[in-house]
């Protein structure tokens, strides 16, 4: 007679490969070299620039990984994104750093009377994209190799030459160091009230350029219906490769009825701050190159929701700002994507992303490839650990 001893039940807890011990938030204020003005300022709408706010997230866990991420706001917003992820991140001690898509959700719910979107999220961000480091670094892998990546480099251009404070010829001469930089595009500002002198300095820019240089133009949401029509056709004649931000960001349906009468595609989405938001420009078929932020959409792990949505749809990928983390997620997008170099986050890290022939490369160091600078420390302006204090 044989006796079948039952198995025990299996656990449905899941297995706890480490554990989060401290979470250390710092508030850092990073100077401007010079105060930045884009069409928002000369249209009354904004002061210049002179700083920007930056959320630091460092994590420890008990098996001493770490990792960093970062969020930022550009004038009004950093103290809020510190305020709100020093009150989230104590739900973080004691929990598994893999589970990076559930800790999402609970912090998101930790926070579910203010939103999910705007500061809360953004805070959440700088959280998300070092838990993503702490994993990518406990791998021994660059984050882009553990996404997947579909390329070692990426193709690049220029914002931080292409203002409106500074004269034409600046503007020319900038974009001259940055190609010899090996950056291989150049972007500008247009959307002023003179819509005459935008033409006039996109000329000079194009005619100082040459035909073969990838050149771009951003109007940083300026002009109304009209004036985009209007505008965007005369423009068609620089042979651009995107027209950005040529009305409102939440307009999905005049961005579509520009999308659809334009030969130059139309380029957006760096303002929103949810995937929710931009399913709706996708959904109208308002954008041809999609824009997202992570650090403003909530960070890296709702970014890779987007970029499935945006890969179904058949849209190109230029993700605005932070390069320092774009250029892993763009080197994982099946499609060949544009990321934005902008040199004045140089001071906040130690290492460089390197730039030649047209194209960021990967670096093989692994998660991000950063650490944070001495410079940055001296800029901390807050700071607060939770957690266990090696």
């Amino acid at each position: 007679m044989t006796t079948t001893v039952p198995a025990p039940p299996r656990s449905t807890a899941p297995a706890v490969l480490d554990r989060i011990e401290s979470v250390t938030l710092s508030s850092v204020t990073l100077p401007l070299p010079s105060p930045i003005s884009d069409a928002k300022v000369f249209t009354g709408r904004q002061r210049p620039m002179t700083e920007v706010a930056f959320l630091f997230a460092e994590i420890t866990t008990e098996d001493g990984h770490e990792g960093v991420g970062f969020s930022y706001s550009k004038r009004a917003g950093g103290l809020a994104q510190f305020a709100h992820a020093s009150e989230v991140a104590p739900d973080l001690i004691g929990e598994d750093p893999s589970d990076v898509g559930r800790l999402w959700t609970k912090l998101v719910w930790a926070g579910a009377s203010v939103g999910r979107s705007g500061a809360s999220t953004q805070a959440i961000a700088a959280i998300d994209v070092a838990l993503w480091d702490l994993k990518a670094k406990r791998a021994g892998l660059p984050l882009a190799k553990l996404l997947g990546a579909h390329r070692d480099s990426v193709r690049c251009y220029n914002t931080s030459g292409g203002f409106l404070h500074e004269s034409v010829e600046q503007v020319k001469d900038n974009a001259t160091r940055t190609l010899e930089q090996g950056i291989g595009g150049i972007k500008i500002k247009v959307g002023l009230p003179d819509s005459a002198e935008d033409l006039r300095r996109v000329r000079a820019v194009r005619e100082h350029l040459g035909d073969g240089v990838p050149l771009m133009v951003d109007a940083n949401q300026q002009w109304d219906r009209p004036t985009a029509m209007r505008v965007s056709r005369r423009l068609e004649e620089f042979d651009l490769v995107w027209i950005e931000e040529p009305l409102d960001a939440y307009d999905a349906e005049g961005h579509a009825q520009l999308a659809r009468s334009l030969d130059t595609a139309v380029a957006t989405g760096e303002m929103l701050t949810s995937v929710a938001e931009h399913a709706e420009l996708i959904r109208h078929g308002a954008v041809d190159v999609l824009q997202p932020d992570a650090p403003r959409i909530g960070g890296i792990t709702q970014f890779l929701k987007l970029a499935t949505l945006a890969d179904v749809a058949d849209l190109q990928l230029a993700p605005h700002f932070a390069m320092e983390i774009h250029a892993h997620l763009a080197a994982a997008y099946p499609r060949e994507p544009w990321v934005e170099h902008f040199d004045w986050l140089h001071p906040l890290f130690n290492e460089r992303l390197e730039t030649r022939d047209g194209r960021m490369y990967i670096s093989d160091r692994p998660g991000l490839g950063i650490t944070l600078s001495e410079q940055t420390r001296a800029w901390t302006v807050d700071r607060v650990t939770v957690g266990a204090i090696r």
